[in-house]
């Protein structure tokens, strides 16, 4: 997410840090770089612009470059202006009525109807009660698409077979929200390959008749400039409450996410992160602002552990290494668990200090690996591996695809972290959870 941003920054900020003093030439010529960077990644040129004009003048002033450390002073003021740029602070849904209605609206391919699912999972693991409503009728593949997400979430969705009228669908969508008990009516609706009068017509129709709390543009973060004119495109022709950025997670530039509320005057409230229904995530300027200039995200990092990690089941992993008889079959939940809170790549950039993950050594497939070593013994042999001797070894590593060395690598190294179950028995939950699967 926006690795080659980072990367081109941090660049830029050594070459700030190994300067003693700066003088109005070493700034200039570090802003030439900053707008380098920000064009390479296709942010609009107004907004980069604007945002170099406005660092440079605050780092011109007095009190940065009379500064013990003048190179971090203009750091920390980039820091403030891109979160001014993202936003400042993280704006929720407008959630008013009975039903509260939102409409999601953008061009073909940018990922409504999939967001519209993904927003629905959010909704109800927040408490309420969603009704998905299919209105992009001219693409019977929407349709189906969406009763397929609604039928894999167990979130209703209301459909009408043979009727091309998208204001009466979704009225009565509304009407039969009580049936259904739902307190969020979330309309899907059509989109195109490029802006057109019709589509504009037709939304501004369900706008007027619906009177929507929420109008939000839905834009494909990896067609960069192009979905930032579209948004503002649209928010001409309608009145939009906000944006969902989707494939943030693929777009190596960012320069969408960098633009799209400037052009729009709307807040981005939510970003999709990846492909599965639970990678929607709400946005938070400040949060974005650090992971860009490689300071890390350590509050979505825990918001994620408490999330994704059962509480139960750390404290039964409390309780075995403290009683030192961790096996392999904990191992295996372990991974399981760390699995779940995504890529190792997504979780270290997390992490504050880690400037971008092609300096850290990860292997993902060793994960996979060892899952798959694991998954080839037998019960008795994960919960007792010292039962494990060679003809053992060997058909667990045919079992798994894998080599006895890397049966025998595994085992090794497990047997050396049992050694050390002493140590973190005395830590407390948190700590026991960040140090064991890292600490592998």
């Amino acid at each position: 997410m926006l690795e080659q941003l980072s990367q081109n920054l941090e660049s830029v900020f050594k070459k700030l840090r190994g300067h003693g003093k700066l003088s109005e030439t070493n700034i200039s010529d570090a802003m030439r770089e900053v707008r380098r960077a920000l064009l390479e990644a296709d942010v609009n040129y107004k907004v980069v612009r604007s945002f170099v004009s406005s660092i440079k003048e605050k780092s011109l002033g007095a009190e940065v470059l009379r500064s013990i450390t003048p190179g971090q002073q203009i750091v920390k003021i980039i820091h403030e202006e891109l979160i001014t740029l993202l936003g400042e602070k993280t704006v929720g849904l407008e959630l008013s009525g009975n039903p509260a209605i939102i409409l999601l609206v953008g061009l073909q391919g940018s990922g409504k109807t999939t967001t519209a699912a993904k927003l629905a999972r959010n909704l109800r693991k927040e408490g309420r009660q969603p009704l998905l409503v299919a209105c992009d009728v001219y693409r019977p593949a929407a349709i189906t698409q969406l009763q397929i997400l609604g039928k894999q979430l167990d979130i209703p969705v209301y459909t009408e077979e043979g009727n091309q009228n998208v204001v009466k669908i979704a009225q009565a969508a509304i009407r039969e929200s009580v049936r259904y008990a739902a307190n969020v009516v979330i309309v899907d609706t059509a989109g195109r390959l490029h802006v057109d009068k019709d589509m504009m017509g037709e939304i501004a129709q369900l706008q007027t008749a619906l009177k929507p709390a929420e109008t939000l543009f839905v834009a494909d973060a990896m067609t960069g400039q192009d979905a930032v004119n579209a948004a503002g495109t649209f928010a001409e022709a309608v009145e939009l409450t906000g944006v969902i950025l989707t494939k943030l997670d693929g777009d190596a530039r960012g320069g969408a996410a960098l633009s799209v509320r400037e052009v729009t005057g709307q807040p981005i409230k939510y970003v999709g992160v990846g492909e599965h229904l639970d990678k929607l995530e709400v946005f938070h300027p400040d949060r974005m602002a650090g992971r860009i200039l490689g300071m890390g995200d350590i509050v979505s990092l825990v918001e994620k552990a408490q999330m994704d990690i059962d509480a139960e089941e750390a404290s039964k992993l409390e309780e075995k290494m403290r009683q030192n008889t961790f096996d392999l079959e904990d191992f295996k939940n372990q991974l399981k668990q760390l699995k779940s809170m995504g890529s190792i790549g997504d979780l270290i950039s997390m992490i504050p200090g880690v400037k971008g993950i092609k300096d850290v050594d990860i292997d993902e497939k060793r994960l996979t690996r060892i899952e798959a070593i694991i998954n080839s013994m037998t019960l008795v042999e994960r919960r007792k591996p010292q039962v494990l001797n060679g003809s053992r070894r060997k058909r667990i590593a045919m079992g798994s695809g894998t080599k006895v060395q890397d049966v025998n690598q595994l085992l090794k190294q497990f047997q050396s972290m049992r050694k050390m179950m002493k140590k973190f028995g005395k830590m407390n939950k948190r700590q026991l959870m960040r140090n064991l699967p890292m600490g592998f």
